[in-house]
């Protein structure tokens, strides 16, 4: 389906590039929320996956190395353009959050903020930020997600039909997206929307990069 793949993504948001701010600036207090929660440090490596126009890169702290990327050219130079005024040490490239071009274990934080709703798949996105963070490493989520015991009335789908080809699925299950991977929830709050609009910190246990550390350490004696 053509309104479910990249090539609509980014024809739709170079269309709606020039009144992205104006629509965007609505949920900067969810944006500062869900940034402040993962405590970002002086020196830390950050990654925005589906960063738009970089309108989150006003909440994150200076002294950060930051890599923001988005699937529509024309959103990454307004990303280069705004950090002009910003100052951030910062690199802004043209990707896909579905599989990104970049070295695994390699972040401190990701960040991703109203992505999941719109990529193709989820799924993948997530899976990818996974790879990317190093262990210990957080995952700030904030989107718009179908309420974990809920399910999407006959109207509410239909809805989906139009906003989905429009902007964003309204029908997504964080809860289904986090099952494929191994992160785990720190923190997850509703902060809007009738508990449709959540700010959820997620984290890379470290147990598993300690297992495997510790299983390369265990030497077996040859049998003689």
């Amino acid at each position: 389906m053509f309104f479910r793949t990249n090539a609509w993504n980014k024809f739709r948001y170079s269309l709606y590039m020039p009144v992205y701010d104006a629509i965007g600036r609505w949920f900067a207090p969810y944006r500062r929320l869900s940034i402040d929660a993962v405590q970002i440090k002086p020196d830390q490596k950050v990654l925005l996956v589906g960063a738009g126009t970089g309108l989150d890169l006003e909440h994150i702290p200076h002294g950060a190395q930051i890599v923001a990327t988005d699937i529509t050219p024309l959103m990454v130079q307004q990303i280069r353009s705004r950090n002009r005024l910003l100052f951030h040490h910062l690199e802004a490239r043209v990707m896909d959050g579905q599989k990104l071009a970049l070295d695994s274990q390699t972040f401190d934080v990701v960040i991703l903020h109203l992505i999941l709703a719109v990529i193709p798949d989820p799924v993948a996105c997530l899976q990818e930020a996974e790879r990317v963070l190093k262990p210990g490493g957080k995952v700030a989520v904030f989107d718009k997600f179908l309420p974990a015991d809920s399910h999407a009335s006959l109207g509410r789908r239909w809805i989906n039909l139009i906003t989905f080809i429009l902007a964003t699925d309204i029908n997504r299950k964080f809860e289904d997206i986090l099952r494929k991977t191994g992160l785990e929830i720190v923190s997850d709050d509703a902060v809007g929307w009738n508990g449709n609009l959540r700010v959820i910190q997620l984290i890379k246990p470290v147990w598993e990069s300690n297992k495997s550390q510790i299983s390369t350490k265990i030497q077996i004696p040859n049998p003689k």
